[in-house]
Parts: structure tokens; C-alpha cells; sequence
């Protein structure tokens, strides 16, 4: 019998935090197992969870080409999301966590026209740049509401297929899109903490869409984009509500608690130097003095035993908006309890719904 490999701190941070996250996005129980075992060095992830994905692409890509839309689709998603947690961390070696997101981002793409109900990929006008995003529609909705998904520190747009399947098929749009830092911006737009400023520009987008209801825009974001949904809900007066999933109250009091993986994250994310610097930024990242101000319907969601976030931010926000506000604390849920997500993922949606005016499903 072999001695079991120790694996690197960094290996062992990434399966405690995130393996409930990774399972209840759509990565196969058996993959997840399988690759994580076979990983001992942080240096070895990428390529570990590439090689996985890539069986998937390949089953993928013979789908599409017999002519199996539909599988196509599925399987395609399937790998970008291993893709994507491959280089979700990936930030020491850009070039590696690169040619992933590469992957990400094509394999995705190619499977959006053949889900159902299909998917678009976007492009919002955005302080004379460009941030990409996937608009999907529910099926025979006339000019639907939509949510606008604010994904997190270290997600994507390519991340949200299991949380989008929830609102369209209660009559709801989804846009998910990458902001500063995130997905395809992240390379060359930094985080920002005024994040009011972009959900603005991706309003003002939805308003050129005539085959959407762009006068009932709701809110949505996890993890630190729930940090982004909450703080635009603040001064964006055009949502009519708005979602708050394990959304830090204040990030550098987060930042300083957190695991090495995130805060390299956010220094690179945030086009940093120094660690010192990255601190500084994080500052930036406040509900503080700005909570009061929303005005909206909200839903603040965190988890009892969450150690990114822990639940006093959530009781935080929900003690000062000035709105109607709902918090659930997930019993025995870790970050975004996404470990017990059925306790908060269709209620928060059919509360969406609701707000949004949608009839009952």
C-alpha cells in the first residue's frame, strides 16, 4: 500500500471552501472526486481540470457534429464549467489560467444556441469599452423581465447556467455577465468598489432591447457579487429588487480573514502591486453609509457557518436598507450555502418572481 501524497496548502484550501460549490454548479460528483485526488501541488490544477473538461468537449463537439443539439449543449456547458474551475484560482501562471478561459468562453459559446431555451451572447457599451455577457429568454414570454446576474470574486458568466435554469423557467430573463475583474474583463478592467456605476451601463443596455421589459430589472449577485448587486440597488432606482447572496458587508474586514487563494485573487483582479496596496482597494468595497439607501425589495441569503463571509454581513445589510428586506441564514450552510441550496435557491427565484410581477408557476 502507497503513502497518500500530502497535498499543498493552497490544493486543501480550494476542497474545503469551494467542493459544494463546484458539485451544486453542474461538475459531476465522480469528476470532482477524481481530479482532486489526483491533484497534490496547486501548480497541477489547471492542467488536471483542463484534461477532465476536455473529455467533455470532445463528447461535446461529436454531439454537435452527429447533429445532437441538444446533447451538444450539455456537454459543452459541462466542460466549460470544468474549464472554468480550472483557472477560477489560476492566477499565479496568467498564461495557464489564459488558455483555459480561452476554452471557457468557446465552449460556452458554442453551446448557447443549442440550450434550451437558447442563449446570446452580449456586448454592453461600457465607459468606451466593452463587457461580455449571455442573455438568455424563457420560452414564449413576451418581453420578459429579466434579472441582471452579478457573478463573484473568482466566477464567470459561464458559472451561472444552474442558477439562470431557475429564474427562466419561472418566467424570467437572465444576464449574466463579467464585470471589472471578472471573465473576460478581468484583464484589462480592474475591480471597482462604485459598482452602481457598471450595473448603470448594463440597464442602459437592456433598455435598448425592445424584446425585453426593461421596467422590471431585478437584481442578482453572489459572493462578492452580492456585494455588487446590493451596492448598485443603492443608487440604481431602475431595480425593481434585487438578491444578495453571502455578499460582504465590507470587504477588507473579509479580505483580512480570508484564505491565500481569494486575496491573491483580489490583488490580480484588482490590478495591484502589492499585497498592501490590494488592502487599500479593498477599502473601497463598502455598504457603509450606502445601505440606507436601498430603497427596493431585497433578499439577503448567507450561510450559519460561513467562513468567507461570515453571516454578520448579511444581518449588517439587512439592519440598514431602508426597503422591504427578507434575511435567511441558511442553517449549517457554508459560503452561499452551496451546500444546502435548496433551502434558499427557489424561494429566493419564485421571490423574484413576485416582485417582478411574474405569475405564479
Amino acid at each position: 500500500m502507497g503513502t497518500a501524497v500530502a497535498k499543498d496548502k493552497r490544493v486543501e484550501i480550494a476542497i474545503h471552501n469551494w467542493a459544494p460549490r463546484f458539485v451544486s454548479s453542474g461538475v459531476p460528483l465522480t469528476d470532482f472526486e477524481e481530479v482532486t485526488a489526483g491533484v497534490s501541488r496547486w501548480d497541477e490544477w489547471c492542467e488536471a481540470w483542463s484534461t477532465r473538461a476536455a473529455v467533455h468537449e470532445d463528447v461535446g463537439r461529436k454531439a454537435l457534429a452527429d447533429g445532437f443539439g441538444l446533447s451538444a449543449g450539455e456537454h459543452l456547458s459541462r466542460a466549460a464549467l470544468c474549464y472554468h474551475f480550472g483557472k477560477f484560482m489560476f492566477v499565479h501562471d496568467i498564461e495557464q489560467m489564459r488558455r483555459a478561459h480561452r476554452k471557457v468562453v468557446e465552449c460556452r459559446g458554442l453551446a448557447l444556441s443549442h440550450l434550451r431555451p437558447p442563449g446570446e451572447r452580449v456586448v454592453i457599451p461600457y465607459e468606451g469599452k466593452n463587457l461580455a455577457g449571455i442573455l438568455r429568454k424563457p420560452a414564449s414570454v413576451e418581453r420578459p423581465p429579466i434579472v441582471v446576474m452579478c457573478v463573484g470574486l473568482d466566477s464567470t458568466k459561464e458559472e451561472m447556467d444552474v442558477y439562470e435554469n431557475v429564474f427562466l423557467a419561472r418566467g424570467m430573463a437572465t444576464l449574466a455577465f463579467d464585470g471589472p475583474g471578472q471573465g473576460e474583463a478581468e484583464y484589462d478592467i480592474p475591480i471597482r468598489g462604485d459598482y452602481e456605476v457598471v450595473v448603470t451601463a448594463v440597464v442602459d443596455y437592456l433598455e435598448t432591447r425592445p424584446d425585453l421589459d426593461a421596467a422590471r430589472v431585478g437584481l442578482w449577485g453572489v459572493s462578492l457579487g452580492g456585494y455588487y448587486s446590493a451596492r448598485a440597488a443603492a443608487f440604481e432606482r431602475r431595480a425593481r429588487a434585487c438578491i444578495s447572496l453571502s455578499g460582504p458587508y465590507s470587504w477588507v474586514e473579509t479580505f483580512d480573514g480570508r484564505n491565500e487563494l481569494s486575496r491573491e485573487a483580489f490583488r490580480v483582479r484588482s490590478h495591484c502591486r502589492t499585497m498592501e496596496e490590494a488592502r487599500e482597494k479593498a477599502q473601497t468595497l463598502t455598504l457603509e453609509g450606502v445601505a440606507k439607501n436601498i430603497t427596493c425589495p431585497i433578499y439577503v441569503v448567507a450561510g450559519e457557518f460561513d467562513n468567507l463571509t461570515p453571516p454578520h454581513n448579511a444581518k449588517r445589510i439587512a439592519a440598514e436598507v431602508s426597503g422591504p428586506c427578507e434575511l435567511l441564514i441558511v442553517k449549517d450552510g457554508n459560503h452561499v450555502a452551496n451546500n444546502r441550496r435548496y433551502l434558499f435557491q427557489s424561494q429566493t427565484a419564485d421571490w423574484m418572481a413576485q416582485r417582478l410581477g411574474v405569475s405564479k408557476r
